[in-house]
């Protein structure tokens, strides 16, 4: 099944639903950084949450999510914009750790106990930056607690990635369920249904692998609450790195750090944690550039 973000509104307008299936753009994430197992389920419940929060935003807006825990897995990060389109790494891609107590891959043990941090940039003024502490390192719940405490919206989030023995992913996707502003007499209704349907419904990533598309996954957690469809986009992992952005990476590091690397004599690569892309710059080709440097 094709990966698609779906968008729903109950008619009472009480409720906005995002189910979005990403099998085929976390496993575009595991080819590029070979990640073993665990490291495939966290960074693709971040990417599939990246891609659902950066949809939801403003017009060229972006959404950097940060997972910074104890665990081996060190730092989860992803990016992801208005056009569905996200990107991601972990700091440690090739941890291998058993199964946890439920006999699935043990994220929340991987990521360990630090921070999960929020930045909106809408590309004007200053970006909005939140923290939480991790409640559990699993991301869907540490997301609904951030959603909870600072942005008090009260969001349901899932979020689920199966991998195959050859390290391929076998499903992803997830879900995100928010109340809008205001009150209807029919939401507390609503919200105990959506919560019988939370807790009895197999995980998201089961309804994936069984064949279900967003509708289907949006209809089996609304049961009899009527909704409609908004609109519907493909996510994709994409990486805007280029040339030219690595130029003026390196024009920011100021004159004096870029002239050491200069006077080594060696030129420099500069890696992209995202894609996995290596540019190579000459000294000349960094001399070129120190003549840029502003400080």
């Amino acid at each position: 099944m094709s990966d698609k973000i779906t968008v729903a509104l109950t008619d009472n307008g009480g409720f906005r639903i995002y189910s979005a299936i990403t099998t085929d753009l976390v496993n575009e994430a595991q080819k590029i950084h070979k990640s073993y197992p665990v490291a495939t389920a966290a960074l693709g419940r971040a990417l599939t949450a990246g891609a659902i929060i950066g949809f939801m935003g403003k017009e060229d807006a972006t959404v950097t999510l940060q997972f910074k825990g104890d665990g081996p897995l060190g730092t989860v990060l992803v990016v992801g914009n208005t056009k569905a389109e996200v990107k991601g790494y972990v700091a440690n891609p090739f941890v291998d750790l058993p199964l946890n107590s439920k006999g699935k891959l043990d994220v929340g043990r991987a990521i360990g106990q630090g921070y999960l941090s929020v930045v909106r940039d809408n590309n004007g003024g200053t970006p909005y930056t939140g923290q939480v502490q991790l409640v559990s390192g699993e991301i869907a719940e540490d997301l609904t607690y951030y959603y909870a405490t600072s942005e008090q919206i009260p969001t349901v989030i899932a979020l689920g990635v199966k991998v195959n023995p050859d390290n391929t992913v076998k499903s992803a996707g997830g879900y995100v369920i928010q109340m809008m502003p205001g009150n209807d007499p029919d939401d507390e209704k609503i919200i105990t249904q959506i919560e019988n349907a939370v807790a009895t419904l197999p995980s998201v990533s089961t309804m994936i692998e069984n064949g279900s598309d967003g509708k289907e996954i949006i209809s089996a957690l609304m049961g009899d609450i009527k909704f409609g469809i908004l609109n519907e986009t493909t996510p994709k992992y994409k990486c805007d790195c280029s040339v030219k952005r690595v130029e003026r990476a390196l024009i920011s590091i100021g004159k004096k750090d870029l002239q050491s690397i200069i006077d080594d004599g060696k030129g420099t690569t500069v890696d992209c944690h995202f894609c996995d892309k290596s540019y190579s710059f000459t000294t000349e080709q960094l001399e070129k550039l120190l003549e840029n440097c502003k400080h």
